[in-house]
């Protein structure tokens, strides 16, 4: 059985799109309802899906996340997700988005993380908006965000954005400590994080059990609460990338600063044991969350020492030497 696709690259988009005599942002309606059935949503059961055109010419697929056990705010809403998935794959840039139902207001503001968002064309493809002008064809974000704050109050021009490049230059204060290919993930993604805000950019990756990685880093937003959290980003990749039951993930590293004021670690604890329980006895992997507090470069004006801790399956803490961690 063929993996779920959240990617089309851009000469099967052309292609797609002249076999219907349409444009590739024309297609973009007709791909909603495959996008809505990848949600996962076991609570509210309604599927959210948006499709989105990047200036590469690729089509990327968003779609809703719930989480069993956990608060709401703890959900992925399908707009974050297409956002975190142009993230991913390094495409700079959203031109068209394509979405089953009016975006709701969390989204829109996260949306203005992207530069020049107010010009991304908006299409919703459900009649639930009543009069509003987006339903049934595509309309400027700015039409449905006309007040807008964002990045453009808070950062000077030369700040890079959500789809941007980024580089913290974070690094390991003992290096020859963590040399393990996880580590280096988390580390890199840490180094790939939008926290232009509170200045404390995080990084996760997670391992399945079957040796693959996937990672995810830290996006704000202006708005604060709209941010994406870097547990939540590297579940996107974990399913972009064909990832099934969370229940596949055997091990996590975290990278943040140990001075940081925004910390993710407490979240990342409970959002990835209540997703991922402890592995049977029998299986010779232990599931554990390892967090790794790294530092940026003298010249930075950032500050902060070394630290690290493991957390076991049963949630007590223990020293790195002791932690039942898998080396790939």
């Amino acid at each position: 059985m063929a993996r779920p696709r959240f990617v089309i690259e851009a000469s099967e988009a052309e292609s797609m799109a002249k076999q219907s005599n349409l444009t590739v942002a024309q297609l973009l309606p007709s791909l909603v309802k495959s996008a809505q059935s990848l949600a996962r949503v076991p609570i509210s059961k309604f599927h959210v899906g948006a499709v989105g055109y990047g200036s590469s010419g690729r089509i990327f697929f968003g779609v809703n996340l719930e989480f069993p056990g956990l608060p709401l705010h703890y959900s992925v809403h399908a707009e974050q997700f297409l956002v975190t998935n142009l993230s991913i794959q390094s495409e700079p840039r959203l031109d068209y988005v394509a979405v089953s139902a009016a975006p709701c207001g969390h989204c829109r503001q996260f949306f203005q993380e992207i530069r020049r968002a107010q010009d991304i064309n908006v299409l919703i493809t459900s009649d639930e908006s009543g009069n509003d002008k987006s339903c049934g064809q595509f309309s400027p974000l700015r039409h449905l965000l006309p007040h807008q704050f964002g990045p453009e109050d808070l950062l000077g021009e030369d700040v890079p954005l959500v789809l941007e490049k980024h580089n913290n230059a974070l690094s390991l204060k003992k290096p020859e400590t963590f040399g393990d290919d996880l580590t280096s993930h988390a580390l890199e993604a840490a180094n790939r994080s939008h926290a232009p805000y509170s200045r404390c950019p995080s990084g996760v990756a997670i391992l399945d059990s079957e040796g693959n990685i996937y990672r995810g880093w830290y996006m704000e937003s202006a708005a604060y609460n709209p941010s994406m959290g870097p547990v939540r980003a590297a579940l996107v990749d974990f399913i972009v990338s064909g990832g099934g039951g969370y229940e596949q993930i055997v091990a996590a590293v975290l990278v943040e600063k140990e001075d940081a004021l925004v910390k993710q670690e407490q979240t990342a604890r409970l959002l990835l044991q209540t997703i991922s329980p402890k592995v049977a006895p029998t299986a010779a992997i232990v599931w554990i969350l390892r967090l790794i507090y790294a530092f940026p470069p003298v010249e930075s004006d950032f500050a902060c020492d070394a630290a690290i801790a493991t957390a076991s399956p049963g949630g007590g803490w223990s020293n790195l030497q002791d932690a039942p961690y898998l080396h790939r």
